[in-house]
């Protein structure tokens, strides 16, 4: 068996995580998120996982203006699948850990031991100030610092009887939580800035990373297996890959043409002004329609492409991001994973 994980990174929100107006229609609901999952589960990926999003980016596509809760879909998707890890997003400074926690312990017992959770610490004013959740006092370590006494609540109420937890976030008083989740549930956590990326590797199993280029990614993912040698832990990383197939490589790189040409400027104008970044015409053009790393080519192509990312990257594993997502999925699965698992066995 290959020690490396490949998954879907679910549609939960419309447009998926190409912004263009000429991609293939990903409305955010729950029939496409439901047959895609389905699918990743038929074509042997190992993991799904549904981002939460509260607030979309505008333009002409009204990009990720319309999505879904990702615990409760990702309790749908438990209960039509079988065999597949269901990893849902949860924000620490909107969920009370003992929610978040009995939340979490259910989906664990309506998958059989297949839930895991993605942490969130991090807070985009527009998103969380119109439900009056941003608190002016946190800056960005300090949602890091409640996030570290959140996730440390969250690991106890799934271990220990009862919890007495003194912080400067939290008090908690002969907490209980009961039933405890079938396994303990991965946690996983994408945090790449300084204080971010420390959380990730000291409390969670798993840490998804990027970077500009192949190099920077390298680099984030020597630097997790560093301090996690330092602290005495396993750790594993995950990068996201933007995978756009046709039958030939020019036929893969015209469609990938198509969607760059239907950029949204609007909506990545608005997507950088939530990072806190200036969002005008020039800099939306620049960072273009694609929202992460991209193999695009022939099955034969991609396969080649992810293989050698994986190695020069040294990353454990990938979640994928499709244009059209069943046949990304079918394609992928039956003919790009194959490959990619014969060469890590």
């Amino acid at each position: 068996m290959t020690d490396k994980q490949f998954g879907v990174f679910l549609p939960v929100a419309n447009g998926g995580w190409i912004v263009s107006a000429t991609t293939p229609v990903l409305d955010g609901g729950w029939a496409q998120n439901r047959d895609a999952a389905i699918a990743a589960e038929q074509e042997g990926f190992d993991f799904v996982m549904a981002m939460g999003k509260w607030r979309g980016f505008g333009g002409v596509t009204n990009h990720w203006g319309a999505s879904l809760e990702p615990l409760t879909m990702m309790a749908g998707i438990a209960a039509v699948t079988r065999r597949i890890k269901v990893w849902a997003t949860l924000h620490a400074i909107l969920h009370n850990p003992a929610v978040a926690a009995k939340m979490i312990a259910t989906l664990d017992h309506i998958s059989g031991g297949r839930a895991g959770l993605n942490i969130v610490a991090g807070a985009f004013r527009g998103e969380f100030e119109q439900m009056g959740a941003w608190n002016e006092k946190l800056d960005h370590d300090a949602r890091y610092d409640l996030t570290e006494e959140w996730a440390a609540i969250v690991k106890r109420l799934w271990r220990e009887p009862r919890v007495d937890f003194d912080g400067r976030y939290f008090k908690f008083r002969d907490c209980v939580s009961d039933p405890k989740p079938l396994h303990r549930p991965e946690l996983i956590c994408a945090g790449m800035s300084a204080r971010g990326f420390e959380f990730s590797v000291c409390e969670c199993d798993g840490c998804f990373i990027g970077g500009r280029n192949e190099g920077e990614t390298a680099d984030a993912s020597a630097r997790a297996r560093a301090l996690a040698a330092e602290l005495g832990k396993p750790i594993k990383t995950y990068c996201m890959m933007t995978v756009i197939t046709g039958e030939t490589d020019g036929e893969a790189q015209a469609k990938a043409d198509k969607y760059r040409l239907g950029l949204d400027e609007g909506a990545v104008s608005g997507m950088l002004q939530s990072y806190g970044l200036a969002g005008n015409a020039m800099t939306a053009r620049a960072q273009g329609a694609f929202m992460t790393q991209a193999a695009i080519g022939s099955p034969a192509t991609c396969a080649g492409k992810i293989e050698a990312f994986l190695r020069d990257c040294d990353i454990d594993g990938l979640m994928f991001i499709f244009d059209d997502y069943l046949e990304g999925v079918r394609v992928t699965g039956r003919q790009i994973l194959p490959a990619l698992r014969s060469a890590f066995t």
